[in-house]
């Protein structure tokens, strides 16, 4: 009779089928039912097997959704201006935008400072949902000068992002980054499908065009999706 702790024979029973092939990156492996079925184990061996697999990198738990074997996370240039549709589809994966704001309205003060003292009195603003492989990377919150971009809320996002819009017409001059961790708002995190209070990585991103503030935007991203990854010659 083998020593080895049921949890511990459940772990590789896991991550012998991903060596496998069996489950790919993002793929949904079984429910712990299934394995409780599968493997004649208890739930909460299973639930501890699964744990250390989280923890550890192999897996993804997603409340309400299910177990995904974890991709490895998505990375970005910090310094640089990047399309995400580009970034995702430059990793081979599927990029796809669901617009969930998209107004005319006036900005709050904490946003209207990034515009300065001759802020117009109405931002437009856009809150798009950027997907990889149908997982939620990133929600971009994005409020734009409409002497820069006069034609942005008629732009469909689902198919161009803003990025691409407003490099088009607003070229850059100035940008200016600020990366932090936070525990994001509820929207956000559902948004995201994370649980609520989870850690996300939120870059502000300030551009300026033609001698003036031209966005401003909260990029959120998944803690345990995305990572800042530079590399720079000195």
């Amino acid at each position: 009779m083998s020593a080895q702790p049921l949890y511990e024979r459940v772990k590789d029973y896991v991550t012998e089928r991903i060596r496998a092939g069996e489950w790919r990156p993002g793929a949904r492996v079984l429910s712990e039912n299934e394995f409780v079925r599968e493997l004649g184990v208890s739930r909460m061996t299973v639930n501890r097997a699964l744990r250390e697999l989280e923890v550890a990198g192999v897996l993804s738990r997603e409340p309400g959704r299910g177990t995904y074997v974890a991709d490895l996370p998505a990375a970005s240039q910090p310094l640089e201006i990047r399309n995400v549709a580009a970034d995702i589809q430059s990793r081979g994966h599927v990029h796809r935008a669901v617009p969930v704001q998209v107004e005319a309205t006036a900005a709050p003060p904490e946003v209207a400072q990034h515009f300065g003292a001759g802020a117009p009195q109405r931002l437009f603003h856009s809150v798009i949902l950027h997907l990889e492989n149908d997982r939620p990377l990133e929600v971009e919150d994005r409020w734009v000068n409409p002497a820069v971009a006069p034609d942005y809320l008629s732009i469909d996002f689902a198919t161009t992002t803003p990025n691409e819009h407003l490099m088009s017409v607003a070229p850059l001059e100035r940008v200016e980054h600020v990366v932090r961790a936070i525990g994001a708002e509820p929207r956000i995190d559902d948004l995201l499908g994370v649980p609520l209070g989870s850690p996300v990585l939120l870059i502000e991103r300030t551009t300026w065009s033609r001698g003036q503030p031209a966005s401003f935007a909260r990029l959120h991203h998944a803690g345990s999706r995305f990572e800042l990854r530079g590399v720079y010659d000195v």
